[in-house]
């Protein structure tokens, strides 16, 4: 397998072209087109693959902003974008991977081989290409999501409150954690008990992951041991899986890190749900 790691450099990535299909995950919070991004310059042979159609099921309250799509969806956004059941995926934004990343959980968590590009477009020493890229569509069988690697609001809940072998991470920046700001979801603030780990704090100033050792201090320093079972969540499940994937390249068990799909965007949209304000837990 060329994909092990949840991780691919993009001198690597170069070496291996045709190999996989790479794919374009940009997507904005503030409303711009990741599809004209696209457009105005990828990688060569990338295709876009779009959030909130093949990422997400249908928004509401009581899912969340971007719950997990249905696999029959989620297999046929991916054949569409050329993505077969052998086919490794390689994939990448312009956010340090904070909505690829997404797509590279998904994939890793039902056992199909793919990789987020370190650093992301801006780490390609390259030409970029403009347009789009047509490919033929390819059969992507669809798999249901490992129900032992996601968790509900009410397992966040009791994770939150138990001392020492549970920890809840939350992978928004600090200052929505703390609940100074919050731009788009019904209440601001976070899950009490869950302790902050912003996914921007998962890279260094080039923009890539920190070394394994150095993303494992930062885990252990946030109480996440080697048998702590850990559940991630964010606004709305997108970001978290940066973290997810963080988790793993430090060295921690797949099974062991779960997501909360639902989020922030799912919990304080349910107003029997406390919240927390500021700096602690």
């Amino acid at each position: 397998m060329l994909l092990t790691a949840p991780l691919i450099h993009a001198a690597r990535l170069a070496a291996h072209e045709g190999e996989v299909r790479v794919c374009d995950v940009r997507w904005y919070l503030d409303g711009r087109s990741g599809r004209d991004a696209y457009r105005a310059g990828h990688l060569p042979g990338a295709v876009w693959v779009d959030l909130d159609a093949t990422l997400a099921g249908p928004p509401s309250p009581e899912a969340g902003r971007h719950p997990l799509p249905a696999p029959s969806v989620f297999a046929a956004g991916l054949g569409a974008a050329g993505v077969g059941d052998g086919t490794p995926v390689v994939a990448y934004d312009d956010l340090g991977g904070m909505v690829a990343g997404r797509l590279v959980w998904l994939l890793r968590a039902i056992g199909h081989e793919a990789a987020l590009l370190d650093g992301g477009l801006q780490a390609w020493p390259g030409a970029l290409e403009t347009g789009e890229v047509a490919v033929a569509p390819e059969r992507f069988t669809p798999r249901p999501w490992p129900e032992r690697l996601l968790a509900d609001a009410d397992e966040v809940a009791g994770a939150a409150a138990a001392s020492g072998h549970a920890v809840v991470l939350d992978a928004r920046a600090a200052e929505r954690y703390r609940g100074e700001v919050e731009p788009v979801d019904p209440r601001a603030g976070h899950i009490p008990g869950a302790r902050n780990a912003p996914f921007a704090d998962n890279l260094g100033a080039d923009g890539q992951f920190l070394h394994h050792s150095a993303l494992r201090q930062r885990f252990e320093s946030l109480g996440v041991g080697e048998d702590t079972d850990v559940i991630v969540y964010c606004g709305s499940g997108v970001s978290a899986c940066h973290d997810l994937l963080a988790l793993e390249w430090a060295g921690y068990a797949q099974g062991q890190v779960r997501l909360y799909p639902g989020s922030w965007s799912q919990w304080s949209a349910d107003a029997t749900r406390p919240a927390n304000i500021g700096d602690e837990p």
